[in-house]
């Protein structure tokens, strides 16, 4: 396609017409093929396309520009609109912003984002693995897997942007279909891990190709007999009634959220309401939560990443907490159900550094709690 701007504002009309999706011209799809083998050559987990600088990649968390000259913004553009589905499509048109995965015949999946920034095209694109991979691999401790034999409730995954939450999801999945034979719908945008049917039967979703939105798609799951609903993120209040909702009368629902640490990813859930309904989604709340993990990527010690987390199974001090408003007794809360499976972040950083994976500054910096993680360590 020619870079030219009145060109691409031809192809983007013509695709808000609804018109049939024009062909990847040789040096276009080129372009964006050279940058993917990069990115799996180099083990990178993103690949990262901003007018003005190269492309970057993201290797082990740190961004590392290509040898390349700068990127201008039709060039973004021109190597990333026509990979993208139709809806997605239509979506970055209208609203200025788009997820959609697509697929390599030898490189594998990947998920692309396309934004803008300061009034140009943007992307952010990301490798998905081809395998769902066990719990056991992620470096996770141990007493995570519990998650997946709860029999219902609400199950929230909180952690920062890259933190793995849908990789953690994916594993949890991955638990259940292997072991359980039961109905397991997940809910994404775009699908990320494709799980095949192995004891259990799974369906998975995709928002803007299979439902409009997460609602919609929640709403339908419901009236489906599932057992297991997977959420991949919470983005609007009406998603986390349905959801909350699910979790009390007798469903296993998975979710996630942006969020550092329990409390804050309890808090998220009333927050996102108005004043007057906050209260008795607090009420709801404190009846459907199981579980809360929160996970954040640590440095390795030697080069890569690997996982620390937090983890609160609710009892009943943890819905008293959430009925009054009172998370901030949360943590407290961790350190008193340790024999149900709960435990802390600085624990879990303690026993990263105590086995020589995690520098014990990085550990301090990442600590909600530092002072106690300063008592763990001695």
């Amino acid at each position: 396609m020619n870079s030219d701007p009145d060109d691409l504002d031809a192809l983007v009309t013509e695709l808000n017409a609804g018109l049939p999706r024009a062909t990847p011209s040789h040096d276009e799809t080129a372009r964006l093929r050279s940058w993917l083998e990069h990115v799996v050559e180099r083990g990178a987990s993103d690949l990262l396309l901003i007018a003005g600088a190269p492309p970057s990649l993201r290797v082990d968390g740190v961004i590392t520009p290509l040898l390349e000259a700068p990127l201008g913004s039709e060039e973004i553009a021109d190597a990333v609109l026509l990979v993208l589905p139709p809806h997605a499509r239509k979506m970055y048109r209208v609203a200025g912003i788009a997820d959609a995965s697509f697929r390599t015949p030898d490189l594998g999946r990947f998920r692309i984002n396309l934004h803008h920034e300061r009034g140009r095209p943007a992307a952010a694109i990301r490798r998905l693995p081809s395998m769902v991979p066990r719990l056991a691999s992620l470096g996770l401790p141990g007493g995570v897997e519990a998650l997946s034999r709860l029999p219902r409730g609400l199950v929230l995954v909180g952690g920062p942007t890259g933190s793995g939450k849908s990789t953690t999801l994916a594993a949890l999945v991955h638990e259940i279909n292997g072991r359980d034979a039961r109905h397991i719908i997940t809910i994404e945008d775009p699908i990320e891990y494709e799980h095949q049917h192995r004891r259990s039967v799974v369906e998975q979703v995709e928002i803007g190709i299979d439902a409009p939105d997460f609602p919609t798609a929640l709403r339908a799951a419901l009236r489906q007999a599932p057992d297991v609903i997977v959420v991949g993120e919470m983005r609007d209040a009406e998603t986390m009634q349905i959801a909350v909702a699910a979790g009390e009368t007798g469903h296993l629902v998975f979710s996630s959220l942006h969020t550092p640490d329990v409390a804050t990813t309890v808090a998220r859930i009333a927050d996102s309401f108005p004043p007057e309904r906050q209260n008795t989604i607090r009420q709801e709340l404190a009846m459907s939560l199981a579980a809360v993990l929160t996970q954040t990527l640590m440095p390795k010690t030697g080069g890569g990443l690997v996982p620390a987390a937090e983890l609160l199974m609710v009892g009943y001090g943890a819905r008293q907490h959430v009925r009054k408003n009172a998370v901030h007794h949360l943590h407290q809360e961790i350190t008193i159900t340790r024999k149900q499976g709960s435990f802390t972040l600085e624990e879990s950083l303690t026993d990263l550094v105590k086995h020589g994976l995690v520098d014990r500054r990085d550990a301090l910096t990442r600590a909600v709690h530092p002072e106690e993680l300063e008592r763990l360590l001695g």
